[in-house]
């Protein structure tokens, strides 16, 4: 390629379908009807929880401590077991979170400290429901093939009356006990712990064998969701997020809500430690097994939604003896320092910037670097701009190329113009000669157009940052912009980010240039203003900066190591 400003339109056109081609992924087909959730949910209005067990215990690990696998007889006679009376619910409230329990499953999540919308008095967020059309739940019991064991539904009953239980002052947790008592003198005390700050709810298990034979069971943890309906729109940020499944089985796996839900087949595969998720934009619920213990991660599509498993190793209790198996179970947003405090291996991949390693890699970097100055300025705007200088100083041996080129270049435009008046139609001659020139007077014409190219990933990385991060959720930065993560509601960003690509088209040279080219440069930066003008306006303010200061790094340049171009002479 012979013209430096034809590689630019190529750079910004695949920068634009690189973000379309994002975009799309995430633009499937509805999801499934949600008829049987509408039933199910007809049950949880009356109190029941959906019975999600699976038709058969997933296979145990070879090197389980128990090598008796839990039979299909066993796990089958528990799915079709008939479900009890309405169990009771308890309400659990902590300084972030809201919980409503009935000892298996945790039927509803509220974020207290994240409202809906940036509106005074929003209901916060609410992750799990018992909503007709987005029904919600973490949910966790037990299948033996020797005794009876608790599942989820109707399972485990709460230990005195007590039915509000809430943090108080001074106070860092709040213990809430169930019990489910066999009649073979077996008993499970589950406890389910909320500390104060924290979006890790503690789940423990203790199993204890008063009677006078051994016990044998499997624990089960789930999340299952009716795939929500999600506005699409260039204006809504969480329609481009990631939403559906995801799991650690040694590396990050995911699978998306939509009609391909179970398009590559159903999972059930054996881990040695693994963790299961439901992601969704901002926000995460998250199963996270003790550390260092088999199990089973399964994947399937159950009558109420999406369904995403873990089922530990067999757990043995002789008479007289107890065991104990604990989980943590986070529901809350995708905090990175809540995250990292959870110590497990890929599970800051649920704050998912990319399902390419690189970019998501790349995108921890800059969030992290975007933090660091947050910390100094206190704006997440002002981060923006602070990583944009971050940025630049960086890059700025490439730019001092960039521009220096562009300055030569500008300097022989004269030149190559008058080749293409000698010339005329013949444009591989032209070429050659225009080449010939460039070796003579050993210009690169390609040494513009690194920078870009470095930028490239840097842009597209940044841009899953802010739709992201929930940290920059509602958060302003000044005046008409108090949404980071949204558009901009007057589109002045990019109508100055027009301006700007305007201003920087005129320094830039243009050698040979035929008139369709100047009319596509010439509607390139409209093009790509209104493209901007639909993304999160901290992705713009980021735009914008970085093509201001180019433009007045570019700007000094060319008075720096600019000549004057001498005044073309006719050709012969």
């Amino acid at each position: 390629m012979n013209q430096t400003r034809v590689f630019l339109i190529f750079a910004w056109l695949m920068v634009a379908m690189l973000l379309w081609m994002e975009w799309n992924k995430e633009k499937a087909a509805p999801p499934p009807a949600p008829a049987p959730a509408t039933a199910a949910a007809a049950q949880l209005g009356a109190g029941a929880v959906p019975d999600a067990v699976p038709a058969a215990a997933a296979p145990v690990p070879a090197d389980a401590a128990v090598p008796v696998p839990v039979a299909t007889a066993a796990a089958a006679a528990v799915e079709s077991a008939p479900a009890a009376a309405d169990a009771a619910t308890v309400t659990v409230t902590s300084d972030v979170l809201r919980l409503v329990l009935d000892g298996g499953s945790v039927l509803q999540a509220d974020l207290l400290q994240f409202p809906q919308s940036r509106q005074s008095g929003s209901e916060p967020v609410r992750l799990f429901s018992t909503a007709a059309d987005d029904f919600y739940a973490a949910q966790s019991g037990w299948v033996s093939s020797t005794a009876a064991a608790p599942r989820h539904v109707n399972g485990f009953t709460p230990v005195g009356s007590e039915r509000q239980y809430a943090l108080a002052e001074g106070q860092d947790a709040v213990a809430v006990p169930f019990v489910w008592q066999g009649a073979d003198g077996v008993r499970i005390l589950r406890t389910y712990t909320v500390r104060r700050g924290a979006y890790a709810v503690e789940v423990r298990d203790e199993i204890v064998n008063q009677g006078s034979s051994p016990w044998q069971g499997q624990v089960y943890r789930q999340l299952i969701r009716t795939p929500p309906q999600i506005e699409r729109g260039y204006t809504r940020p969480e329609s481009f997020s990631f939403n559906g499944a995801a799991w650690y089985d040694g590396s990050y796996q995911r699978r998306k809500f939509d009609e391909d839900y179970l398009e590559d087949g159903k999972v059930n595969q054996q881990v040695s430690s693994g963790w299961v998720a439901m992601l969704q934009h901002h926000f995460f619920t998250a199963w996270i097994p003790e550390g260092g213990k088999p199990s089973t991660i399964s994947l399937d599509q159950h009558a109420t939604g999406a369904l995403v498993r873990e089922m530990g190793a067999p757990v043995q209790v002789a008479p007289g003896a107890t065991a104990v198996s604990s989980a943590r179970l986070y529901v809350g947003p995708k905090l990175v320092s809540q995250i990292r405090a959870q110590d497990v291996p890929g599970l800051e991949r649920a704050v998912d910037y990319s399902q390419f390693s690189i970019l998501a890699i790349l995108g921890e970097g800059l969030f992290w670097v975007l933090n660091m100055v947050y910390g100094l300025v206190g704006n997440w705007g002002w981060a923006i701009i602070g990583l944009v200088l971050i940025i630049k100083a960086l890059m700025y041996p490439l730019s001092a190329a960039q521009y220096k080129s562009f300055a030569k270049m500008r300097k022989f435009q004269p030149r190559i113009q008058q080749l293409k008046e000698r010339y005329g139609d013949d444009k591989q001659k032209f070429q050659v000669a225009m080449m010939e020139l460039y070796k003579k007077e050993k210009i690169n014409p390609m040494g513009g157009c690194l920078p870009i190219l470095v930028q490239m990933p840097v842009f597209l990385a940044l841009y899953w940052v802010l739709v992201e991060s929930v940290e920059l959720r509602h958060a302003p930065w000044v005046g008409w912009i108090q949404d980071l993560t949204a558009r901009d509601p007057y589109f002045i960003l990019p109508v100055i980010n027009v301006v700007v690509m305007w201003f920087t088209q005129k320094l830039q040279p243009a050698p040979g240039m035929d008139p369709m080219q100047q009319k596509m440069m010439q509607f390139m930066p409209v093009a790509f203003g209104v493209m901007m003008a639909f993304f999160p306006a901290g992705l713009v303010l980021y735009w914008v900066t970085n093509g201001a200061l180019g433009l007045l790094q570019q700007w000094w340049m060319m008075k720096r190591h600019g000549e004057p171009a001498p005044k073309a002479t006719p050709a012969k």
